[in-house]
C-alpha cells in the first residue's frame, strides 16, 4: 500500500521540472484512454488499466457478469491500454513510461514479470499472427528507439527528425513468447508508416490495421508573406487567389490586418474559402494516408486507406463480415470564423468536429464514412436573432460526441455495434448491418433510434463485451469506474458499478468534464473544447477563428524589446493560427498566440501586465477569458456558469507536458546537443541577441523556450514569443 501511495509522486519528482513553487503531489498528464479494459479469453476475468492510479485492476467475473476485485498490480505511468494474451498473461501499455508491463495474472498474487521498453508515447496493443506476435503503436521517436541493442537487431536507430519522406508512425513488433534477452526486450521488427503518430490498432488475427491519430485532412496555411496584399471577394485570372478572402474589416469598421490563408486540397487544386487556387504557393504534396494494413505473419505491408477522418480514435474488426470500423471526427478547419457569422458570412460555431464511424472494406479496399449525428441542423445557432433555442437544445439527447472504443458482438442473428461516446455520457448502439449499409445516413434516424443508446457515467472510454452472457462492461473516465450492463434487451439494464482507486485531487475530477462534455457545454451535443484540444493537447491543424462580428480590444501587455509601452489593439480578425496545447499553461501568462486573452470577459489588475522581465498578465484570468468561446465557438446557449469556468480553469492549469522524449534519461547530451546548447546561449542570433534572450530557458520558473512575453517582429500583428516545449511534436 505504501508503494501505491508513493508511486506517482516519486515518478513526478523524477520526470517533471516544476516552477519555483513546491512540487505538487499529483501531476496531470491526461494521456487519454485507448483500450482501457479487456476480458480474458474465457471471460472469467476483467482487466482494467487504471490510469490515474498507475495500476492494473483485476476482477473475477461470475456467470451473471458480477465483478469482484481479485488483485491490483502496480504497472507504469498512465496505463491506457490492456490486452490479454491468454488466460494467464496480460500486457499493459504505459503511455508515459514508454513501456509495456507483462503481468502474470495466474500467479498468487499476480505480478509484473517483465517490462519491455518501446518508442515514445505507446498507445495500443493487439496480438496476431502465427507464431503469435504483439503489436504496439508508438511515435517515431524516443530514447528507447535508438538503444544499441535495438539498432543492431532491427536497424531502428536515428529517427531522422529532419529528413523528408520519413514516416512518423511506428509499430513495435515483439515475439509474444520470446521478447529478447536484452534489458527491456528486443523487438523482432519496428514497422514505420508514412503518417503521424499512431493510436489505434485492430486485427482479425492475420491482418493488423494501424491508424494514424492526427491523420489530417489535406489542409495547410499559406504564410502572410506569400499572400498578395489586400482583400479579395473573387478570384483573379484563371481562378487564382489574389488576396485574403474578405471581409476587409469587422462590424465596427476597423480595417483587418493582413493575414495568411487556409487552403484545402480538393483532389486537384489547393483552394481557399472563395474557391480560388493557390497551387503555386504549396510546393509539396500532402497525402491523406490514414489506416495501414500489415500481414501479421510476414510483416509485409498491405492496403492503405485514405480519407478516413481527421482525428482517428479507435478501431475494431467485424470478424463476421470482415469490415473494419474506425471511430473518428472530421474537422472543417477550412471554414472560417467563430461568432454569429453575420458580418463575415461564415462561422464554424457548433461544427468543430463531426462524430463519425468510417467502415473500411479490405476487399475493396474502400471507405464508407457514416456521420453519427445526421439529425443536427448546423444552420441553427443560439447566436441567431430569433433563434429557436428549444429546438436547438432538443438535438443534444440524440448526439454522440468524441466516439472512442468500439466493440462488435458475434451474434449472427442480430449483430450489434457499441460505441463509447466520451463526450456524451452514453454508449451508441447500432445494428452492424445498418452501419455497414451505404445508405446508413439516409436511413438511420438518431431522433428515433437513439432510444437504444446506453446512458453511462461521464466519459465512457472503454468497452468489453461478453456475448456468452450478454454483458457489456463500460469504463468511465470522469468517475474512474466500471459498470456492467445487461444488453440482451433494450433499454440496457445496469447490474453493477464499481469505483476504482484514484490519486487525483477533487479539483481535477470536478474540472475535467468541462473539457469534454458536449452535453453541458455545446449547443447541439457534438462539440466541446476537446474537439480541437484532443485530450488537453492539440489537433495538428490551423484554424481561422477570428470573429468579424466582434470589436477590437486593448492590449495590456508590454512589448519586448521594442517599441516601448503597450502593443497595438487586438483586431478580432487574426487569421490562421494553429491549435495550441493546453498543457503547461500555468507559467506562460497571457494566452493564445497574440496573448489576446489577457483581458476580455474578465479583466486583470493592470499591474499584472507590467512585468517585462517576468510573466506578463495572470494565467488564471487569461484562461477564464476563454469563457466566451462556449457560446461563440462551441455553440452553447450563452456562456457557462462562472463557477464552472473556475473549475475548468483549476483543472486546465494543472495539465502538464510529458517528459522530453529526445533527451537522454540520465541527462547526458550528445556532442551535437551540447554544441546546440552553447549556440543557444552564446551566439548572436537576431538583432545581436542570443536565442535565449527571447526564448527563455529557465526550468526553475517553468520557462521552456518562452517566459510569456509579447514581441515585436515587424509583422502586421504582434505575437507572443513561441515556446519550444513540444517542438518534437
Amino acid at each position: 500500500m505504501l508503494l501505491r501511495t508513493l508511486l506517482l509522486p516519486i515518478a513526478a519528482a523524477l520526470f517533471c521540472a516544476a516552477a519555483a513553487s513546491a512540487q505538487p503531489s499529483y501531476v496531470l498528464f491526461e494521456g487519454g484512454p485507448v483500450r482501457p479494459i479487456a476480458l480474458s479469453p474465457d471471460g472469467a476475468q476483467l482487466f482494467v488499466a487504471n490510469a490515474p492510479d498507475g495500476h492494473l485492476e483485476i476482477f473475477d467475473v461470475d456467470v451473471n457478469g458480477v465483478m469482484s476485485l481479485a488483485a491490483s498490480v502496480p504497472v507504469g505511468l498512465e496505463p491506457v491500454a490492456v490486452a490479454a494474451r491468454n488466460n494467464s498473461e496480460v500486457w499493459v501499455v504505459n503511455h508515459l513510461s514508454d513501456t509495456i508491463s507483462i503481468v502474470d495474472v495466474a500467479s498468487s498474487p499476480p505480478r509484473v514479470v517483465r517490462t519491455l521498453l518501446v518508442g515514445d508515447e505507446p498507445r495500443d496493443i493487439v496480438f496476431a499472427g502465427s507464431p503469435q506476435r504483439a503489436f504496439v503503436s508508438t511515435a517515431h521517436r524516443g530514447q528507447h528507439r535508438t538503444h544499441a541493442s535495438i539498432s543492431t537487431v532491427t536497424g531502428a536507430g536515428d529517427p531522422q527528425f529532419t529528413t523528408e519522406g520519413i514516416g512518423r508512425a511506428d509499430v513495435w513488433v515483439f515475439e509474444a513468447a520470446s521478447q529478447g534477452k536484452a534489458l527491456g526486450g528486443v523487438p523482432a521488427r519496428i514497422l514505420t508508416f508514412f503518417a503521424d503518430t499512431p493510436r489505434a490498432l485492430a486485427t482479425d488475427g492475420t491482418t493488423v490495421y494501424v491508424a494514424a491519430f492526427h491523420s489530417g485532412n489535406q489542409t495547410t496555411a499559406i504564410p502572410e508573406i506569400e499572400v498578395p496584399n489586400g482583400f479579395a471577394t473573387s478570384c483573379g485570372g484563371g481562378g487564382v487567389g489574389q488576396g485574403v478572402p474578405g471581409p476587409d474589416d469587422n462590424a465596427g469598421n476597423d480595417n483587418a490586418p493582413e493575414t495568411g490563408v487556409i487552403v484545402k486540397f480538393d483532389g486537384a487544386n489547393w483552394v481557399d474559402a472563395l474557391g480560388c487556387t493557390w497551387n503555386a504557393q504549396v510546393e509539396f504534396t500532402l497525402p491523406d494516408h490514414d489506416v495501414f494494413a500489415v500481414n501479421a505473419n510476414t510483416l509485409t505491408a498491405g492496403s492503405i486507406f485514405d480519407h478516413v477522418g481527421t482525428i482517428l480514435f479507435n478501431m475494431a474488426v467485424n470478424t463476421v463480415t470482415g469490415k473494419l470500423y474506425v471511430t473518428n471526427t472530421e474537422s472543417p478547419n477550412d471554414v472560417r470564423f467563430e461568432g454569429p457569422g453575420d458580418h463575415g458570412g461564415t462561422t464554424v460555431q457548433g461544427r468543430l468536429s463531426e462524430s463519425r464511424v468510417s467502415v473500411l472494406d479490405p476487399a475493396g479496399p474502400s471507405v464508407d464514412v457514416q456521420h453519427l449525428n445526421r439529425h443536427i441542423d448546423y444552420s441553427m445557432l443560439h447566436t441567431d436573432a430569433g433563434a429557436n433555442h428549444a429546438a436547438i437544445d432538443a438535438q443534444i439527447p440524440h448526439s454522440l460526441a468524441t466516439p472512442l472504443q468500439v466493440v462488435v458482438s458475434d451474434d449472427l442473428a442480430e449483430q450489434k455495434v457499441y460505441i463509447a461516446a466520451f463526450g456524451s455520457a452514453k454508449v451508441g448502439v447500432f445494428d452492424a448491418s445498418e452501419l455497414e449499409d451505404p445508405a446508413f445516413e439516409a436511413n438511420f434516424d438518431p431522433t428515433v433510434e437513439s432510444a437504444e443508446y446506453i446512458a453511462t457515467g461521464g466519459g465512457p472510454a472503454g468497452l468489453a463485451l461478453s456475448d456468452d452472457h450478454d454483458r457489456l462492461f463500460v469504463y468511465t473516465r470522469f468517475d474512474n469506474a466500471v459498470t456492467v450492463y445487461r444488453v440482451d434487451s433494450a433499454p440496457a439494464v445496469e447490474i453493477q458499478r464499481m469505483r476504482l482507486p484514484s490519486a487525483e485531487p477533487t479539483s481535477i475530477v470536478e474540472g475535467r468534464p468541462f473539457l469534454y462534455d458536449a452535453v453541458a457545454t455545446s449547443g447541439n451535443g457534438e462539440a466541446s473544447c476537446a474537439s480541437c484540444h484532443i485530450f488537453g493537447d492539440f489537433d495538428s491543424l490551423a484554424w481561422n477563428l477570428g470573429n468579424p462580428d466582434d470589436d477590437s480590444t486593448s492590449n495590456p501587455q508590454l512589448v519586448n524589446p521594442v517599441p516601448p509601452g503597450n502593443g497595438p489593439d487586438f483586431h478580432p480578425m487574426k487569421g490562421p493560427m494553429t491549435t495550441q496545447t493546453l498543457r503547461g499553461l500555468s507559467t506562460h501568462s497571457a494566452m493564445h498566440w497574440r496573448g489576446d486573452r489577457a483581458n476580455g470577459f474578465f479583466n486583470p489588475n493592470p499591474a499584472d501586465c507590467t512585468q517585462v522581465s517576468e510573466d506578463a498578465c495572470d494565467e488564471e484570468v487569461s484562461f477564464k477569458n476563454f469563457i466566451v468561446a462556449f457560446e461563440g465557438l462551441i455553440g452553447h446557449d450563452g456562456i457557462i456558469d462562472q463557477g464552472d469556468m473556475q473549475k475548468f480553469t483549476d483543472f486546465a492549469l494543472k495539465l502538464s507536458l510529458p517528459p522530453n522524449p529526445v533527451a537522454n534519461l540520465d541527462g547526458t547530451q550528445t556532442q551535437d546537443q551540447a554544441d546546440g546548447e552553447n549556440t543557444y546561449f552564446t551566439a548572436p542570433a537576431d538583432a545581436g541577441v542570443t536565442c535565449n534572450f527571447c526564448h527563455t530557458l529557465d526550468p526553475s520558473q517553468g520557462f521552456f523556450g518562452a517566459d510569456g512575453q509579447q514581441t515585436f517582429e515587424g509583422e502586421p500583428q504582434l505575437f507572443k514569443v513561441a515556446h519550444l516545449r513540444n517542438v518534437y511534436q
